[in-house]
């Protein structure tokens, strides 16, 4: 639901929201008629059903606009400013980072809301007629580390070449871009993981952050690791034409696809709802929404969808239906809490 042109026709003329409490003036007091939401492919869908919901609950309101550019280009939007030419609202497929946060203080963004709404597994998968690998964070971490250990260039052209119990099939791999929070989380979980079983990392961790950083989670550019862009069908589309590749997205794409895709094992465990709603699968991961809270009065419709959210991300929800997997209890319970008082993040515990 790209609408860059029809947002920007009705928004151009907006103001700044930082006055927002005053509605009877001009000025400060200009807003808009639809929330925006930017940010991750994988919360996308989950975005656009709420969309749906909040309209059929709300008639008259109009549809809001959900736009899929990556959790890292939603925070570059989200983070610009305040006001009615700046969005409402950041998916995220990852927790809000440090310089992310510091980047939304200094352009004026000072009170964050950060509710997590559900679950999500970093899920791997090839086509039905795939050869049926099964990864561990090692061996992923050895086929597509651009520089593996620091030892040099990545030489590995098969499966094989980097563990002998997997078949002579070239390493390909169809996977998110660098703006991606699936991206982050295939960083952070798996090739973070599969580096550090190396004890010599952790001595090059304690020697340089930022050289054990490239070391672990550089992906190699030689056309093994394919960048697919912010469109997770795009690479379910991949694997049906290229049955011998493995594809790397949300665990939601892999449950709606399941008649043309199989899962890929990683530590011997399939990405399920029970091992991602558990943390048993190594692929498990929190899902986020960030509001603004200077939008709150001003946008019309803002806590109600919010509240939309909230009402269902139950396990026996509209949103797990959709292929959510809904968080624990006490996580639920706390993420409502925050959708009704509406507390703002802390960005002292942010990394």
């Amino acid at each position: 639901m790209k609408q860059f042109a029809l947002f920007a026709a009705t928004a151009v003329a907006a103001l700044s929201l930082a006055g927002c409490g005053d509605q009877s003036g001009g000025g400060a007091g200009a807003t808009r008629d639809q929330i925006r939401a930017v940010g991750s492919s994988t919360v996308y869908p989950f975005a656009t059903a709420v969309a749906e919901l909040f309209v059929q609950g709300n008639p008259g309101m109009k549809s809001p606009i959900i736009e899929s550019t990556g959790t890292g280009g939603g925070m570059k939007l989200f983070c610009a400013g305040v006001g009615a030419q700046h969005p409402d609202i950041a998916d995220a497929s990852r927790r809000m980072k440090k310089a992310e946060f510091d980047q939304c203080q200094s352009n004026g963004v000072k009170d964050i809301i950060e509710i997590q709404v559900g679950v999500d597994g970093l899920a791997f998968a090839e086509s039905k007629q795939g050869p049926g690998l099964k990864l561990t964070p090692k061996i992923v971490y050895e086929a597509l580390a651009a520089n593996p250990y620091g030892k040099g260039p990545n030489k590995a052209q098969t499966w094989k070449d980097v563990d002998p119990s997997l078949p002579a099939i070239a390493i390909s791999v169809f996977g998110p871009p660098s703006t991606s929070g699936t991206r982050d989380s295939l960083a952070e979980l798996i090739l973070t993981k599969g580096c550090e079983t190396d004890p010599a990392m952790e001595e090059l961790k304690k020697k340089s952050e930022d050289e054990f950083k490239a070391t672990c989670t550089r992906v190699r550019e030689d056309g093994k690791y394919v960048d697919s862009g912010e469109n997770d069908n795009l690479i379910v589309q991949k694997l049906g034409a290229n049955p011998n590749a493995a594809g790397v997205f949300g665990y939601s794409f892999l449950e709606e696809n399941k008649d043309t895709l199989k899962d890929v094992p990683i530590n011997g465990i399939e990405a399920s709802y029970e091992t991602v709603s558990t943390g048993q699968y190594p692929g498990a991961r929190p899902l986020y929404i960030y509001v603004k809270k200077a939008h709150m009065q001003a946008i019309r419709g803002l806590q109600g969808f919010l509240d939309t959210f909230a009402a269902n991300w139950n396990p026996d929800g509209a949103l797990t239906k959709r292929g959510m997997v809904a968080a624990p209890e006490d996580v639920r319970k706390k993420s409502a809490e925050v959708v009704k008082s509406l507390s703002v993040l802390d960005g002292s515990q942010l990394k």
